[in-house]
């Protein structure tokens, strides 16, 4: 049978990566006349992935996997649509490239696959107790800046939500609720409407201008937290062999690659503690018994989450169980202010090892204190008298913290410097005390843990 080549030179069609763990990794699909279907991958190369990466706006083109790792297949009705591309790897969208859609040999076992680097999403949630909840903020050209809740409502929250790779939207509290309030920012959006179909909130019609909306009107979303990565058959969920969720199933991590700085993900992930430990897990009867999921993975440590780093393909490796991963984490932690009239004011304690202890007020100052009230949700520290402070101090117990030293911009007292946990030449007249300018109303005040009620 004689090949017919000829270049598709309209711009109707269109491409998208499905069954993949993002939206830039997956089994190639394209559009034909509003009917989905697969590529060949008859000549399929990393100039043809090039192109897909591009037009769905993703990053660089790393592999180009079958497009049969991703389950489940496409279904046996679903027409192979191209049978062959080929991309000098400079077009712009797929439909630029020379190709031929009179399919005649090519079943779904040959469909092809594409990687691409996960582009960082434009819109982020913050102030919250994790990355699912916050303050909406969207980025213009290199500026963050706030949502206005002008005609917003849970359709668009759904939307963020999907975006942000979070579970279902469950609310669409004020944005002003999460301190520090977004004071110095520009309201780059108006007016939003969303069907809640969307991928991207850029895809909703949106005012991104015409009037004036103040930060008191700035909109917030709340999303379940996706249980994605765990510490299973520890002494407690911040320990434990490292396991995480591919299409519903729970599978391990092999030790090819990882190291402390994937553990710190980890932890961070959890909301456990600082991590202090990890290994080659296990002995017969702790180890996994069914998938190895994830291998070579690659993280600087500064990843939200464990999918955020690069790795082999999911499932692809040649590991056993022996070779599974176990990390530990400290203990989540969380902070209070006791003896006071309101959450807002007291001695300071912070949790360690599930018990709560003092601070010591060496080294002790205007910035650490803010650093306090801002994760209280507490707004500005203000000046406590001795008299005033003799109302908290002294406590009694441990005394956790001392020679604490904060910039003034941690999000979390536990980033500031300090010296090592119950390590001091204090006593409980030395307790630190804290006075924050407003009342927290409770909302914002929960441990950092996610799962925790």
């Amino acid at each position: 049978m004689a090949l017919l080549f000829f270049l598709i030179l309209e711009s109707s069609a269109r491409v998208r990566l499905v069954r993949g763990p993002h939206r830039c990794e997956g089994r190639v699909e394209v559009e034909r006349n509003g009917q989905w279907g697969t590529v060949c991958d008859d000549g399929w190369d990393m100039n043809d992935v090039d192109v897909v990466c591009r037009e769905l706006g993703c990053g660089a083109a790393l592999k180009t996997p079958s497009g049969n790792l991703y389950k489940p297949l496409a279904e046996e009705d679903q027409k192979v649509l191209i049978q062959w591309v080929n991309c000098s790897g400079m077009e712009n969208e797929l439909t630029e490239c020379e190709q031929v859609e009179d399919v005649f040999d090519c079943t779904h076992k040959e469909d092809a696959g594409a990687m691409c680097e996960k582009s960082p999403p434009r819109v982020r949630l913050v102030g919250g107790r994790h990355h699912c909840e916050g303050r909406v903020e969207v980025e213009r050209n290199g500026q963050w800046g706030t949502v206005c809740n002008n005609g917003w409502d849970k359709k668009g929250a759904h939307v963020v939500c999907r975006e942000l790779g979070c579970g279902a939207a469950v609310g669409t509290p004020s944005g002003n609720l999460y301190k520090p309030l977004a004071e110095d920012q520009k309201v780059l959006i108006q007016w939003v409407n969303c069907n809640g179909m969307e991928n991207e909130l850029t895809e909703c019609e949106q005012v991104e201008d015409g009037f004036d909306c103040p930060h008191k009107e700035d909109a917030g979303v709340m999303c379940v937290l996706p249980e994605t990565v765990r510490l299973f058959g520890g002494p407690g969920r911040c320990k434990g062999r490292v396991e995480v969720k591919h299409q519903g199933q729970w599978g391990t991590v092999c030790k090819a690659g990882w190291n402390l700085s994937a553990a710190k993900v980890v932890c961070r992930q959890l909301g456990c503690g600082k991590a202090i430990l990890t290994k080659r897990c296990c002995n017969r009867d702790t180890q996994g018994k069914n998938f190895i999921w994830l291998s070579e993975v690659s993280c600087s440590g500064e990843e939200e989450s464990l999918q955020d780093c690069p790795s082999a393909l999911w499932g692809e490796n040649n590991c056993t169980h022996a070779d599974d991963m176990w990390v530990e984490c400290e203990d989540p932690f969380d902070l209070r202010l006791v003896e006071g009239d309101t959450l807002c004011s007291g001695r300071l304690e912070v949790l360690h090892k599930g018990e709560w202890g003092s601070v010591c007020d060496d080294g002790w100052g205007k910035k650490e204190e803010q650093v306090v009230c801002k994760q209280l949700g507490c707004g500005k520290s203000t000046f406590l008298s001795s008299k005033a402070r003799k109302k908290f101090v002294p406590g009694v117990g441990r005394i956790w913290l001392d020679d604490v030293r904060c910039s003034g911009k941690e999000q979390s007292l536990e980033h500031c410097q300090h010296r090592f946990w119950g390590h001091h030449n204090c006593n409980h007249k030395e307790d630190v005390a804290v006075n924050c300018s407003e009342q927290s109303s409770g909302l914002l005040h929960v441990s950092p843990d996610p799962l925790r009620p």
